[in-house]
């Protein structure tokens, strides 16, 4: 069986266990959401059902996986030869969605909440705050070895004059003036 729904502004074909994508819609992952806007129903034994605009009774059950927001989009404004740019930024939040029935004659979800463990309780205040007063020895710090103090290497010998001489090129002789 599936159907066509309508949220956002949009018009989706869905079917059980189908993941969608839809425009931002209140619930926290976990939750099960009606969408009542069903526009048509089918199945592969008959023909499609349409509304006029809605069918009445026909419910879509999803649960909510995550809220989530969509890549960025650049819009960027520009008028040619009058020095005017524009550059906006916009990202647009989405609830991504598993559809877990698709019912009509007006039944109800047979879910109310999706099966997801609970978050454990909380300590009380008052028991951390005492847990934080509580003094606790502080540890010795850790003695390290003093550094000994290292002996400077000596800087390498210098190259006899006649080596240096031998190696280094040979100057030019300084140019004569020129007379007039």
């Amino acid at each position: 069986m599936f159907a066509v729904i309508r949220t956002g502004g949009k018009q989706y074909r869905v079917a059980p266990n189908d993941i969608i994508k839809i425009e931002k819609i209140a619930g926290a992952p976990g939750d099960i959401v009606e969408l009542a806007e069903v526009l048509l129903l089918g199945s592969a034994e008959e023909s499609p059902k349409a509304g006029g605009p809605t069918i009445a009774g026909a419910l879509v059950a999803a649960e909510v996986l995550e809220q989530t927001r969509a890549d960025k989009i650049v819009v960027f404004k520009k008028k040619r030869r009058k020095n005017y740019r524009r550059k906006k930024g916009h990202r647009q939040e989405m609830t991504l969605l598993r559809i877990t029935e698709i019912l009509t004659d007006g039944k109800k979800p047979s879910m109310t909440k999706a099966a997801r463990p609970q978050p454990k309780a909380a300590e009380p205040k008052l028991a951390k705050v005492e847990a934080e007063a509580e003094v606790k020895p502080k540890p010795e710090a850790k003695k390290t070895p003093a550094k000994k103090p290292e002996a400077k290497k000596a800087a390498p010998a210098k190259m006899p004059a006649a080596k240096a001489a031998a190696k280094a090129p040979a100057k030019k002789p300084a140019a004569k003036p020129k007379k007039k």
